[in-house]
């Protein structure tokens, strides 16, 4: 059982900001192992450059868990230095596969928690894990995330919209079946500032990056292209009405991915119903 200090929150209350990102993480970057019977664990490797971090989730975590090192040599580095930290409870890992963080393959499967959740905190857990930050080579700040699943993509281009303003549709690439979503110069800016607040719990390397994302600006000689489409009470109606995605998208003038995502907002309360506009 875990030993809980008094008036500590439930074991991964996703609105406590902590356990928010620390459960994004996991979705992202966490194995959850199933072993006979009850048996199991759960797993996260990274590189021992990153270990503050394992410690960080061993302090969140009330339940007995370690942090470990080794070396091996890898088909990418002849001497890999990784920490891992690895939980065994099996209240612990009934919790966390109850919120969504399911056992073996998991990266098509995994979709936003249920209920309420600290969002910026899950997302950047989520960036910190799989996405990356930084620059081009032309000098343009950056921010993407690289996932398999519908849902988290889904999820992501309307949380980033809601930020930004900017609208992005994305597909599943042809190489790998991943969707590769990307904001770039002040669409990037403005995420990070969002994601990466003062004090918040991140990958101390992403922090600097995304402080440094913060201090760009745009040369005086880079145009600014505008070519957001709006949507219509009309348009809203019509996909609301609609039971085929494909012929909407077709009759609508847009993309099947920028219909899944209005359909997603309108039926999850992100935007008001078009009776209401």
């Amino acid at each position: 059982m875990a030993d809980c200090e008094p008036n500590a929150p439930r074991f991964m209350d996703l609105t406590v900001p902590e356990y928010a990102y620390m459960f994004g993480f996991l979705q992202a970057d966490g194995h959850l192992h199933q072993g006979p019977g009850q048996k199991g664990r759960l797993t996260v490797e990274l590189n021992v450059r990153d270990i503050d971090l394992l410690y960080r989730f061993k302090h969140l975590t009330p339940y007995s868990s370690s942090v470990t090192e080794r070396e091996r040599s890898t088909n990418y580095a002849e001497n890999q230095h990784s920490a891992t930290w690895t939980l065994c409870s099996l209240e612990g890992r009934i919790r966390l596969n109850e919120l969504g963080l399911p056992y073996g393959r998991k990266s098509r499967a995994i979709a936003p928690p249920n209920g309420g959740f600290s969002e910026r905190d899950y997302l950047r857990g989520l960036i910190d894990a799989d996405g990356s930050l930084g620059f081009t080579d032309r000098g343009w700040p950056i921010l993407s995330l690289t996932t398999s699943s519908t849902a988290i993509s889904t999820y992501v281009c309307s949380y980033a919209q809601q930020v930004t303003g900017v609208e992005r549709t994305v597909n599943r690439n042809t190489r790998d079946e991943a969707y590769n979503i990307l904001y770039a110069k002040e669409a990037a800016q403005d995420l990070a500032a969002d994601l990466y607040y003062p004090g918040c719990m991140s990958l101390g390397r992403k922090q600097v990056k995304a402080d440094a994302i913060a201090s760009w600006r745009r040369p005086p000689d880079m145009r600014v292209v505008h070519s957001r489409r709006n949507w219509t009470a009309q348009e809203d109606l019509t996909l609301l009405r609609s039971h085929d995605i494909t012929a909407v998208a077709h009759e609508l003038g847009r993309t099947e991915q920028s219909c899944r995502l209005r359909l997603w907002r309108l039926r999850n309360g992100r935007l008001l119903m078009p009776s209401e506009q």
